[in-house]
């Protein structure tokens, strides 16, 4: 698979990719520079904020729903005006928001960690019908929140536990019984960051700093991988106007200036042709 830049601008924290299906745009974040960012027409744009930002969904043509370091924030992507929804963990200045993506009810997924990453600190949350709901807690950093095409499963991880977990959903989307062991990375020594769930059931997992996105079908299999130039791979999504292309972003944080000056592509955002055929993001129903 022949992977290009899609944009040369460097990320701190590259994170949070989507497709916007009705703008056919995409949209990413970098966490630690507190900005989204979206290349349009050719032209670079960005949205700053006051406070990390980290993942998105989409609610309509024009707006999204962000996750912030302090709360679930509504944004116009033509003026850029926000409006609070509810707060994420306001009242604790230890933690921020991390991975998170639309379910198929019109739910939004969040997980939140430790901004020093401290051990535990984290949970994920969903939010439904105006309402933000804790699911799980005791969680270090948790990422590859992602959806099954038939609705059956969410996918999820604690990198650091190296293991990626599948959950039974009900018919409203909510977690049923304990999670399940679905990929153990453990033995590889990989660290399974972002992921996202094909339109045949496959899951495609960003591994921090193996320079991949790995591809395991719907019973947790080995198929294949894709190797990307940069060290620390973040989160993939499909886009394109036929959800064929696969976009990557990655992070630059805590590699040396030496690693930055020898290669320049940590940090980029990266685009993979014909990679499969992906799930449209799912509308958010604030």
């Amino acid at each position: 698979m022949k992977v290009t830049v899609h944009d040369t601008g460097r990320c701190l924290l590259g994170e949070g990719p989507l497709w916007h299906p009705e703008r056919q745009s995409f949209l990413w974040c970098d966490i630690l520079s507190r900005r989204i960012l979206s290349r349009e027409d050719g032209a670079l744009r960005d949205w700053s904020f006051d406070r990390f930002v980290s993942c998105m969904g989409w609610v309509d043509r024009e707006h999204v729903i962000v996750a912030t370091e302090t709360d679930l924030t509504i944004l116009s992507l033509d003026t850029g005006a926000t409006e609070s929804l509810c707060a994420l963990e306001a009242d604790d200045p230890t933690t921020r928001s991390n991975d998170g993506r639309a379910d198929p009810w019109g739910g939004f997924w969040i997980g939140t960690m430790g901004i020093d990453k401290e051990r535990g600190a984290g949970a994920i949350y969903r939010f439904h019908n105006g309402e933000l709901t804790r699911l799980r807690g005791g969680l270090s950093i948790p990422n590859a929140i992602c959806f099954t095409p038939d609705r059956r499963f969410a996918f999820f991880t604690d990198t650091p536990t190296q293991v990626i977990m599948r959950w039974e959903l009900d018919a409203d989307g909510w977690p049923r019984g304990e999670p399940e062991p679905f990929v153990d990375e453990t033995a590889e020594g990989h660290r399974p960051d972002g992921a996202v769930c094909d339109m045949e059931g496959q899951l495609w997992v960003s591994h921090w700093g193996s320079s991949r996105v790995a591809v395991y079908d719907a019973e947790g299999g080995w198929q294949r991988e894709v190797s990307l130039p940069a060290t620390q791979a973040t989160c993939p999504v499909f886009g394109g106007p036929d959800l064929t292309t696969l976009f990557c972003t990655t992070a630059a944080v805590g590699l040396s200036e030496e690693e930055l000056t020898r290669n320049p592509a940590h940090g980029l955002t990266f685009a993979i042709e014909d990679a499969g055929r992906g799930q449209a993001e799912h509308r958010v129903v604030p």
